[in-house]
């Protein structure tokens, strides 16, 4: 575990921000995550790289948990402040034989979009579609930073974004099709749901690759 310092902070929403902090080195794959945590409290959370492997800095993207144990304490950090990172970890990662001609589907709920912010900051030219399912139109996190055709915005409590409703909702009636290879990132149920609905579609499991992130 090594100490990075951190350079700054943006606040996305009241309850969601990135840090941004040294790299100090570290190489990474997109799609990877690292543990985070401060070194008095001993206690550490997994959170996915959100800066492109190319960035001379670090990002997360955090979500503050009320009763979580460390993401309030990262939240009132201040550049100059040290954040203990151990990684990178995991193996979440697009297949790089073939990333570069591949048609690909990110599926995202919240935060999970992360990884997914990483790896078409790290690789601009992938042939992607984005389909993100928040709750309201403000947690469309940074969402300029993706090409405004590729991004799909699902929102379930009020009427704005592309699609009004959930992720599920969105891939039953706007099935993307059998000849792309599906990354989905979120929560559990989401993931479940969209599992199934890929393989009712005859998606192989060979792709589907699934990163549950909370």
């Amino acid at each position: 575990m090594e100490h990075h310092a951190i350079t700054g902070i943006r606040h996305l929403t009241d309850h969601t921000f990135v840090i941004r902090f040294d790299r100090k080195g570290l190489v990474f794959r997109a799609g990877q995550h690292l543990l985070a945590g401060l070194e008095n409290q001993n206690k550490f959370r997994e959170y996915s790289i959100y800066s492109g492997e190319n960035d001379p800095f670090l990002e997360i993207l955090i979500r503050e948990v009320a009763e979580g144990q460390v993401s309030p304490s990262l939240k009132s950090l201040q550049p100059g402040h040290h954040l203990i990172i151990d990684g990178p970890m995991g193996v979440f990662n697009l297949d790089p034989k073939t990333f570069l001609t591949d048609k690909i589907c990110f599926v995202a709920t919240g935060t999970g979009i992360a990884p997914f912010h990483s790896m078409v900051r790290s690789y601009p030219d992938l042939n992607y579609r984005m389909i993100h399912g928040v709750k309201y139109e403000n947690e469309q996190y940074e969402n300029v930073d993706y090409q405004s055709d590729r991004y799909i915005s699902c929102i379930s409590k009020d009427p704005s974004g592309n699609f009004h409703g959930r992720v599920t909702d969105y891939l039953r009636s706007n099935f993307p099709g059998t000849m792309m290879k599906y990354y989905l990132c979120g929560n559990f149920s989401m993931i479940r749901e969209v599992f199934d609905i890929l393989s009712e579609k005859g998606i192989p499991r060979t792709q589907i690759h699934t990163e549950v992130y909370f």
